[in-house]
């Protein structure tokens, strides 16, 4: 019993890890001292220039993260369903379990040609690759194998 316990605090604790991580990456791309363009040390693109809701507020989060306001906002949502999934291991679960399904889909988009654009929405390409691909892998063992080996389920029973 103990262990269930414990397994269900720490889905808890990985939704609110990551809801924190992916607010204040979302927040820190809002802030023009924070985001750059590629090889310059200019904010990002001002609204009045952008042309589509691609350049809309594009730039790199620290240097390398590309971003825009759209993936921003992404982030910020994500973000605050991570931090109200905290408060009942039932939504934790189901946060953990469909971020990391979510976000692993996202880092294979990301990595196929015509996808790095999410079709001219947000830039999936470069280091938000391996942020997705880390966070899915973080989530999905947090949230699906630590939980499956606590309750005594072989998780390739399950696949199969």
């Amino acid at each position: 019993m103990e262990n269930i316990n414990q397994a269900k605090l720490i889905e808890r604790y990985i939704a609110l890890a990551i809801g924190i991580s992916y607010l204040l990456l979302g927040l820190a791309g809002f802030v023009p001292a924070l985001v750059s363009l590629p090889g310059t040390n200019e904010s990002f693109v001002p609204l009045d220039e952008s042309t589509s809701a691609y350049s809309a507020g594009f730039g790199y989060i620290f240097g390398a993260i590309p971003t825009n306001f759209l993936h921003n906002i992404v982030r910020c949502a994500v973000g605050l369903l991570g931090i109200t999934s905290y408060n009942n291991s039932t939504t934790a679960r189901l946060f953990t379990r469909g971020f990391a399904v979510s976000y692993a889909l996202l880092a294979v988009i990301g990595l196929l040609p015509l996808g790095k654009t999410f079709f001219g929405l947000m830039p999936l390409f470069g280091a938000n690759v391996l942020l997705n691909a880390l966070a899915a892998i973080a989530a999905g063992y947090y949230g699906i194998v630590i939980p499956a080996k606590v309750s005594g389920v072989n998780v390739s029973q399950n696949l199969q």
